[in-house]
């Protein structure tokens, strides 16, 4: 057997998403995780890939834009060559203009998004009739749409990710040994784990809590409204996430604030009513010291890199991480942006 190249530790979506790109470039590699594919915060429901707001541009901001529209071509490389869908569609999203104050600050934006997405994608102020039945409420009677956000189902993409990289000879395994460079991308006890190695606090777990309603929106766009993403999905459910929660005692516990996640959504968007709740779901999101991911080499551990800290934007980050990884690893090429080397959490 031909040696190990890239040992991968996590299978969440950066593990995943980092061992494809290696895969890619022709690297032997190796994925271990002992609770296999998903098994923590990637196996959420949510799939929001949402932008952050088209001004204050800074490099976290940039990468994202980037990564955000490599993500349609990326994903259908992966559905290709492993034959299972990711449920990815660049469908939009909605948001609700509260005041005249909110109404001005949308506008701004429309020429700023102008500026800073050029031709790619559009931010926009609309009136409410013109977006459709599946639309939030919104005082003014005006919305904000915009055309960069897209949506994909977490678990179909980690099991795309997983049958595209069988495909190469790749599989998931419970344990192994280290072999060639290693990366922990092992979620939030990664964190916690690397905090107690280093003898410093650099990052943390945060409680998500969401909700899955039986509503068939089709090919609508997402909403966020309230705090909350309501995410259509293409097997006719409606997502709705997530809480954010620092304390917590059971990672994987649902109680009343996921009904009230399902209650908040039903005012904004009263079309909901009634619709039954199929499944709630709770886990914990690795939240990195500097609220950007981390990525990089492991101080003082030579061979070892971290990729960690997605967050609530691990999956609309995936696609330009993975890349950025796999030039680091097999070229030793460095082209972490400011503000996301592991160094920016110390």
């Amino acid at each position: 057997m031909a040696s190990i190249d890239v040992t991968v530790r996590g299978a969440g979506i950066f593990g995943l998403s980092i061992a494809w790109a290696c895969a890619r470039a022709g690297a032997k590699v190796q994925v271990i995780d002992p609770y296999g594919p998903g098994a923590g915060s990637s196996g959420g429901i949510v799939g929001a890939l949402a932008p952050h707001v088209p001004e204050n541009w800074n490099a976290k901001k940039a990468f994202q834009l980037e990564s955000l529209l490599m993500a349609e071509t990326s994903w259908a490389e992966v559905e290709a060559v492993g034959g299972v869908s990711p449920d990815y569609a660049r469908s939009g999203r909605l948001q609700p203009v509260a005041d005249e104050a909110g109404l001005a600050l949308a506008r701004g934006r429309e020429q700023t998004a102008r500026e800073l997405w050029g031709e790619a994608a559009v931010w926009e102020v609309i009136r409410a009739e013109e977006a459709g039945p599946f639309a939030p409420l919104t005082p003014t009677g005006w919305l904000i749409r915009d055309t960069l956000s897209a949506r994909m189902s977490p678990r179909r993409a980690c099991a795309a990710l997983v049958a595209a990289l069988a495909a190469m000879g790749v599989e998931v395994v419970a344990e192994a040994e280290d072999a060639g460079q290693v990366v922990w991308a092992s979620g939030w006890q990664g964190l916690l784990a690397l905090s107690e190695a280093l003898d410093k606090r650099v990052g943390a777990g945060v409680k998500g809590q969401s909700a899955l309603l039986r509503f068939d929106a089709g090919a609508a766009p997402q909403v966020f409204a309230g705090g909350l993403h309501i995410v259509p999905h293409h097997d006719g459910t409606v997502a709705i996430g997530s809480t954010s929660e620092r304390e917590f005692d059971d990672p994987a516990s649902c109680d009343a604030q996921c009904d009230a996640l399902v209650e908040r959504a039903v005012a904004a968007m009263p079309l909901l009513h009634g619709a039954e709740v199929v499944e709630r779901w709770a886990g914990v999101r690795p939240r990195a010291r500097s609220r950007a991911p981390m990525l990089g080499a492991w101080p003082g551990r030579e061979g070892h890199f971290i990729a960690n800290g997605g967050f609530k934007i691990g999956f609309g980050m995936a696609p330009k991480v993975s890349e950025v990884m796999a030039a680091l690893l097999l070229q030793g090429q460095d082209g972490i942006p400011e503000g996301f080397r592991v160094e920016d959490s110390l």
